[in-house]
C-alpha cells in the first residue's frame, strides 16, 4: 500500500520554490523600470487598445496568447518531473 501524502513534501517545495520565483522576477521587473524585461508585455501586435474621449478598452490578446503558450511549457514539465 502507497502511503498518500507521499507526494505532498515534493509538492510542497516545488510550488514554495515556484512562488520564490515569480516574486524575484516580479521585483526585478520593477526594478527593471517600464522599459525593462517586461516593456514588451502589453505591446504586442494582437493587443487591442482602443481609447476615446468616455471609453477606453484594452484587450491583451497577443500577450493571452504568450503567456498561455509559456505556462503549457511549464505545466509540461512539471508534469513529466513528477511522472
Amino acid at each position: 500500500m502507497q502511503d498518500p501524502f507521499a507526494g505532498i513534501g515534493k509538492m510542497l517545495i516545488f510550488l514554495g520554490a515556484s512562488i520564490t520565483i515569480v516574486g524575484l522576477l516580479i521585483v526585478l521587473a520593477q526594478k527593471s523600470g517600464s522599459s525593462g524585461w517586461f516593456g514588451w508585455f502589453g505591446r504586442l501586435p494582437l493587443d487591442i487598445n482602443i481609447q476615446e474621449e468616455n471609453f477606453r478598452l484594452y484587450f491583451p490578446l497577443g500577450s493571452s496568447i504568450v503567456m498561455s503558450i509559456i505556462l503549457s511549457i511549464v505545466i509540461g514539465f512539471i508534469n513529466k518531473l513528477f511522472r
